[in-house]
């Protein structure tokens, strides 16, 4: 039996240590909401405060079982809470135990925080699938 694994390992910075902070108890917080919780909101990925405590650095990186969706629904949320502006972005590989077709891949994601959306996104397998049929795709 193989065991698929995503893999992703990020920087984001939120502009000063006082928001590092409030951005890791708000992950706390969520965590700890995520116990009882059937759908988990912060549940795939770890937050470390990168250079504590002058540091406004936030680690992101995924855990047993890395969500990128998750990352992103919680950046954008401390992107509304902590009113952080600009365009951040990270990518993330898809991996396989053993090796098996199309278990692996990768992708990166584009957020504007300021707009507080994904602004664009490209999956690897997406990619190579439409370059072997013959589309147009910029590399």
């Amino acid at each position: 039996m193989a065991d698929y694994f995503t893999h992703f390992s990020c920087l984001l910075d939120v502009g000063t240590p006082d928001n590092a902070a409030r951005a890791l108890a708000l992950f706390q917080e969520l965590r700890a909401a995520d116990q009882d919780a059937d759908d988990p909101e912060v549940a795939g990925f770890d937050l470390v405060r990168q250079d504590a405590p002058e540091g406004s650095a936030l680690w992101i990186h995924d855990d047993d079982h890395g969500d990128v969706e998750a990352v992103i629904r919680f950046v954008l949320r401390l992107a509304d809470e902590l009113d952080l502006i600009g365009l951040w972005g990270f990518q993330y590989a898809l991996t396989c135990s053993r090796p098996r077709l199309d278990a692996f891949g990768g992708g990166a994601h584009v957020i504007d925080l300021g707009a507080r959306k994904s602004i664009g996104w490209i999956s690897t397998q997406e990619w190579l699938a439409a370059a072997l049929n013959g589309e147009d795709v910029d590399a």
